[in-house]
């Protein structure tokens, strides 16, 4: 039985979703069934992040209905290729994407190429700007050291991101709370109006719950909504979904 205070949770959860669909052969039939499921009947997920030939597609499959389109530029890699990649996330916005979720070029960065990562990171926020949200990945599981994941997190805010994101959900490690808590503590202290994402691995109503614990002892009971805070999830609609209607948890596999 699910007690009040784990269904306020989960609807406030499930309100802060970016419902997403990358894996490799995802197909218009999947984005049809991705979209449908983006309004409950406890309401609307805030997002579905989705390759980015599908984005015209669940433009119109949403639209009126509240639910903004995200999509992917430099995804999985994270490449060097930046002209490529702000050309990418200049098409996707025209196509229609409210938010570019953009993977910071973290072996480069790794490499000593830091200046070269803040660039990428300041032109396609320069070529989408006025247009689409710009969350930044920073593939903490590669970076791993928590001055690293520090630093990244500092120079993409300084950068311009709007949002800084945890993870593609492609590698073996992925959302953290340590992490988390670094990203969100950098945001903190900025001083900046910018967001935090966590994605890959988030799978249960708990798991979400630790995540927004931190955003609230770290920044306030009242700031995670969806213009500051998401989740990146393929499966955790059906947990939450079932924890709003009183039912087990349902788990569902997904790359995500």
């Amino acid at each position: 039985m699910t007690s009040p205070d784990s269904k306020i949770l989960a609807h406030r959860a499930l309100s802060l979703l970016d419902l997403t669909n990358l894996n490799d052969d995802c197909t218009e039939a999947d984005i049809d069934a991705l979209c449908k499921m983006a309004v409950t009947r406890f309401g609307p997920v805030a997002a579905v992040c989705i390759w980015p030939q599908f984005v015209a597609q669940a433009r119109d499959l949403l639209a009126g209905k509240n639910v903004r389109v995200a999509s992917v530029a430099n995804f999985p890699e994270g490449g060097v290729d930046t002209l490529k990649v702000v050309a990418d996330a200049v098409a996707m916005v025209e196509a229609g994407a409210d938010e570019v979720d953009l993977v910071m070029p973290y072996k480069a960065y790794l490499s000593g190429r830091r200046g070269f990562a803040e660039t990428q990171i300041l032109r396609v926020g320069e070529a989408i700007a006025g247009k689409a949200r710009l969350k930044v990945i920073l593939e903490t599981g590669e970076l791993q050291d928590p001055e690293i994941i520090r630093e990244a997190s500092d120079m993409a805010i300084a950068a311009g991101a709007d949002f800084i994101k945890t993870s593609t959900g492609k590698v073996p490690v992925n959302a953290t709370p340590q992490a988390g808590e670094i990203m969100l503590t950098a945001i903190a202290e900025s001083g900046k109006p910018v967001g935090f994402k966590a994605a890959g691995g988030i799978r249960t109503s708990a798991d979400a719950a630790v995540y927004l614990g931190l955003a609230e002892r770290i920044l306030g009971p009242d700031w995670a909504r969806p213009e500051t805070f998401r989740f990146g999830a393929s499966g955790l609609l059906n947990a939450l979904v079932a924890e709003l209607e009183g039912a087990d948890e349902t788990n569902t596999s997904g790359s995500y």
